[in-house]
């Protein structure tokens, strides 16, 4: 495992990677990385969007402040 890949599994992952992922190459581990990263992006996306459909049922009046509220 080589630094820069294991940092930047490291970062992605948000912990320690398992022993296991040492046997990867650094390649495999950059690519392991960068998907990470990227489900965590789009899981992201998915989840704000799902926040701005919610609050399409509270009424008009009351979105800026239920808005503020829970998205500080």
């Amino acid at each position: 495992m080589t630094e820069d890949s294991a940092t930047a599994l490291s970062a992605a992952l948000g912990a320690s990677p398992p022993a296991s992922f040492a046997r990867l190459d650094a390649a495999q581990q950059r690519a392991l990385a960068d998907a990470f990263t990227a489900e965590r992006a789009a899981q992201n996306d998915g989840l704000e969007q799902a926040a701005e459909e919610a609050l399409k049922l509270v009424p008009a009046v009351a979105r800026g402040p239920v808005r503020r509220i829970l998205f500080k």
